[in-house]
């Protein structure tokens, strides 16, 4: 889904007309709420395909296992599961009192169903894997190769083979069936008003026990607004640029709650190892040297246990704490290390000079994006602002998300601010023996090439640890912060805790509201 589109002013105004009429309309549908009832409103951006690429699918449908507060991965529709020692090859087991929201079991067969139409739909079809259905409970998964995800994978949830079977995956996005879904989740569909809101009850027979919040309704915005929290017309606002947290810091009514992004993504400067100055080690670490992480997450209003690393590494590694210790701020080395590198200030003007040259280079900034444009946009100010200290000279050249991403494929820039959102997919394609920074380390292209096959978690640990001294010393890149979602979510709504249970509609059926009079 992409996040960064955006309405006009006009739109915007008829999007919040019709969602107050739509409202309205719930009573005169007969659909008024019971007193004494609950009720917990989540401003999502987006449009209406949230419903099956977003967080609402949790709402609907059950993924294989989910995540406790501590981080530990716990059976949802999956009861048990075990694997082969090279983790190829699995064997699942389904727990058998889940039903679909039409009284139809959940079973092995809807399983295997919704791998096949995801390896159809997604995988354009890719021999990725293949599934075999041993009993109504239980099914076997055997990967031929390392794709995409994982087999417990936590964000891929399972649909009714019994009403889906037939229908063309390649208009998987378009199928009625999302105009009113019917899942096997803690919530039921009740309606929709287009393209403003959905509108979920409480299932009384879901195998967990009918979640206490009686009704959620997701409102759907072009983007994410704590406006609407303020003014009291929503619960929860998802995906909240932490930068806006700063007006909301002194009201007690709400809480923020953060999580990492999954998979190992992260926000890094990426040098262009073909720029002349660039090519030169000393220089990448004293860059790195000059720029105060930690105070660039203070500025960006940044969780103060968000991490600063100078590593690649597997979304394990970062959930434990396991990162080695990153370079310092230190502007005295840096300086120390830009001199012995030939680049000093020759005539005065603030400016480092090597053989008549200016140290100056552009810093290429993707916008469009509200995900993460704006921490971006200020990340990119502090940089310059930090290089600046030093003597050198940053330009920031800002391009739309569809030129910029461009012009990085083709390793047409002298430096990048990018979330590498492929993650851990990512690495190879970035530092591997194909680089798009033109990064030349065999050792390392070896090494990534070895995470593109294995399956094995303890063996990827393995791999990555091994690339840490290697980053360590050479400094291809410097990470800036990992990406990060934030929500804000007002008091009443209680049993959420960073970072693992952040996000209020995924882990809506174990939370609770306590009333205490202040809206």
């Amino acid at each position: 889904m992409d996040r960064g589109r955006s309405l006009s002013d006009v739109n915007r105004v008829n999007r919040t007309s019709l969602l107050l009429a739509g409202l309205a309309c719930l009573a005169c549908a007969g659909e008024r709420t019971v007193q004494g009832e609950s009720t917990v409103t989540v401003l999502l951006p987006g449009d209406e395909s949230t419903i099956w690429s977003d967080a609402p699918q949790f709402l609907l449908f059950l993924p294989l296992v989910a995540r406790n507060e501590k981080g530990e991965v716990e059976g949802r529709l999956a009861r048990s599961w075990e694997h082969s020692p090279d983790y190829r090859s699995w064997t699942i087991h389904l727990r058998t009192d889940v039903r679909w929201h039409d009284g139809v079991p959940v079973t092995a067969h809807d399983a295997a169903f919704t791998l096949e139409l995801h390896r159809r739909a997604w995988l354009q079809g890719a021999r990725v894997y293949s599934v075999a259905v041993l009993d109504d409970s239980t099914y076997t998964l055997t990967y031929h190769r390392r794709g995409p995800g994982s087999p417990l994978d936590e964000w891929m949830v399972y649909l009714p083979k019994h009403l889906l079977e037939g229908l063309d995956p390649d208009k998987y996005a378009s199928w009625e069936f999302w105009k009113a879904p019917v899942g096997n989740g803690p919530y039921r569909f009740v309606r929709r008003i287009p393209n403003t809101a959905m509108i979920f009850e409480a299932n009384p027979e879901y195998y967990r026990g009918r979640p206490r919040i009686d009704r959620v309704i997701v409102k759907l915005a072009p983007e994410p607004s704590t406006t609407e929290l303020v003014s009291g017309n929503v619960d929860a606002v998802a995906y909240v640029n932490p930068g806006s947290l700063l007006q909301l810091k002194a009201d007690a009514r709400f809480h923020a709650y953060s999580s990492f992004a999954r998979g190992g993504v992260f926000t890094a400067v990426y040098w262009n190892h073909r720029h002349a100055a660039f090519r030169d080690p000393r220089v990448r670490r004293a860059l790195t040297l000059a720029i105060d992480r930690r105070e660039l997450h203070r500025v960006g209003n940044l969780p103060e246990t968000t991490p600063v690393f100078d590593v690649i590494f597997t979304e394990r590694q970062l959930d434990r704490g396991e990162l080695p210790a990153p370079l310092p701020y230190d502007t005295v080395e840096a300086a120390r290390l830009l001199d012995e590198a030939g680049w000093r200030d020759t005539d005065g003007d603030g400016v480092r000079d090597r053989a008549g040259r200016q140290f100056h280079f552009s810093l290429l900034m993707m916008t469009g994006g509200w995900t993460a444009g704006t921490s971006r946009h200020q990340a990119a100010l502090f940089i310059q602002s930090q290089l600046r200290r030093v003597g050198i000279r940053m330009e920031i050249l800002s391009m739309d998300m569809l030129a910029g991403r461009d012009r990085w494929r083709r390793g047409e820039f002298d430096a990048a601010i990018v979330t590498s959102l492929g993650g851990e997919n990512a690495n190879p394609i970035i530092f591997g023996k194909k680089s798009l920074l033109g990064y030349a380390n065999l050792r390392v292209g070896d090494l990534l090439e070895r995470t593109t096959t294995s399956m094995n978690p303890d063996e990827r640990d393995s791999i990555y640890r091994e690339l840490w001294p290697i980053f360590q010393a050479e400094i291809p890149m410097t990470p800036l912060y990992p990406a990060q979602w934030t929500y804000v979510v007002h008091r009443r709504v209680r049993g959420l805790s960073s970072p693992f249970r952040s996000d209020p509609l995924w882990y809506m059926d174990e939370l609770w509201v306590e009333e205490d009079g202040q809206r």
